[in-house]
């Protein structure tokens, strides 16, 4: 598609300001109409089908979920990014059941926002990675109350690491040296320096510890 067409449901007029200047400063996405409440969202989707719906759960008149169910049904083309301040398994499960296409944290960084968005508009599907770690616990715990989407729904990896990073990473979780790392990899030992100082970088970490940790968070081995 040339242009994302979104429509924005949020019952706070700032909050869908802050969205609104957000996207006038990207190419390509476009911000066609607003809501204030479920209804209001609903009529809105029926006169422009946008490409994007990015819709609150905390909602008058229709919840966030009740509309996406919604327009699961009745506008199937049209996606649906949930952008909410709860992570509650509960809210989370409910989303996933009524056809989300993603579930975002409101405090989640402009970047991620984005890219989210993209994701979404593609169609693929995008859930960060405390909202991924409830859908596999879900799964792991055999919970009936996923539904089989939710269940093989993809983890969306939010840093992008290449497969040859993955690689790198789970070496270094094995203790793995860069002597080491080059010699099962087949690359030189500089090459191995620089994957491994620019997974360091692109996860924010300083040290084994943190690099574990957030690889445990976003589930990315």
């Amino acid at each position: 598609m040339d242009v994302i067409k979104v429509v924005l449901a949020d019952d706070h007029v700032l909050v869908r300001d802050g969205i609104k200047a957000l996207l006038e400063d990207q190419s390509g996405i476009v911000v066609i109409d607003e809501a204030s409440d479920g209804k209001e969202a609903l009529e809105v989707i029926k006169i422009n089908k946008p490409h994007v719906l990015i819709v609150d759960i905390r909602m008058p008149e229709m919840n966030g979920i009740e509309v996406v169910a919604e327009i699961t049904k009745l506008y199937p083309d049209v996606k649906t990014l949930v952008l909410s301040m709860h992570d509650s398994e509960e809210y989370v499960v409910q989303a996933i059941q009524a056809g989300a296409d993603g579930y975002l944290l409101k405090g989640a960084s402009k970047e991620e926002f984005l890219k989210a968005l993209h994701n979404v508009a593609s169609g693929s599907k995008y859930f960060t990675g405390d909202i991924s770690a409830i859908i596999m616990n879900n799964f792991v715990n055999g919970n009936t109350n996923l539904s089989s989407e939710a269940k093989n729904t993809t983890v969306i990896d939010p840093f992008n690491l290449t497969k040859r990073e993955k690689q790198i990473l789970g070496l270094v979780l094995q203790f793995k040296n860069n002597k080491d790392i080059a010699e099962e990899l087949e690359i030189s030992k500089r090459t191995a320096e620089v994957h491994r100082f620019n997974l360091m970088k692109k996860l924010e970490v300083k040290n084994l510890m943190e690099l574990s940790n957030k690889a445990k968070e976003y589930q990315l081995i």
